[in-house]
């Protein structure tokens, strides 16, 4: 086993490697811009294929100026949370650009839901408030402007995630689509509760037009999330 642990630091802006030994001493770092997009007022996307591209790309820089992959016992994920993405669970492709969390499109949605009545019981369930901030109502935006997404969503073939969860599919190939339980609590869609109880809430994806089958395992942070091929990180 390796002697380094590599930290994905996937960020609003950019995208960072570091590569840490044991005694948390900083091996290895490298970084790239992730530019954002404004196409409408309000808006805020990027390019999920860019997200990957870059972040594989600062992987490997830093692997290698680490001494390579060989060094490397296992990754850490930290990102920009309510973050969303859906991609095809066939080809790993997103369907739709990344919403930024800073995005406000589904404002609207979020007002309409709060006259209806919704915010007491929302929070009750999620211990968040009703806004465009969490990925529930971007999640929905997506199904529904998107030709076809609805369906496809409904069929299981699509699959939605934050952005860790994003990497971790197309680090392990397909293999894990899973979160953490502090990611899924910025999603709108997790319920509160104590063992058991907590978990993807029927309540609130019926609420927002949600189908669970899009949703990601929840882990525990120190779970396994599973592994990634050596090849994809620069193994020759």
């Amino acid at each position: 086993m390796g002697d380094y642990i590599l930290v994905i630091d996937e960020g609003t802006t950019s995208t960072r490697a570091i590569v840490f030994d044991r005694d948390l001493n900083e091996v290895a770092l490298a970084q790239e811009e992730v530019p954002l997009t404004y196409p409408n007022d309000g808006w805020v996307e990027q390019d999920g294929e860019e997200i990957w591209e870059k972040t594989l790309g600062v992987c490997r820089s830093a692997i290698a100026e680490a001494g390579g992959v060989e060094r490397i016992a296992g990754i850490g994920i930290t990102n920009q949370r309510e973050t969303t993405l859906v991609w095809d669970r066939a080809t790993g492709k997103p369907v739709a650009p990344a919403i930024i969390w800073q995005d406000r499109r589904t404002a609207e949605t979020c007002d309409r839901l709060r006259k209806q009545g919704h915010e007491a019981a929302v929070h009750e369930e999620t211990g968040l408030l009703i806004d465009p901030y969490f990925s529930g109502t971007k999640i929905g935006w997506i199904l529904d402007n998107v030709d076809g997404a609805r369906a496809r969503a409904e069929a299981g073939e699509l699959a939605f995630g934050t952005i860790e969860s994003f990497l971790i599919w197309k680090l392990t190939g397909g293999a894990s689509h899973v979160t953490d339980v502090t990611n899924a609590s910025r999603t709108l869609l997790y319920r509160l509760g104590l063992g058991g109880d907590a978990g993807w809430s029927d309540s609130m994806c019926s609420l927002l037009g949600v189908p669970k089958s899009l949703l990601p395992e929840i882990r525990q942070n120190a779970d396994d999330f599973g592994t990634s091929d050596a090849a994809l990180l620069g193994k020759a």
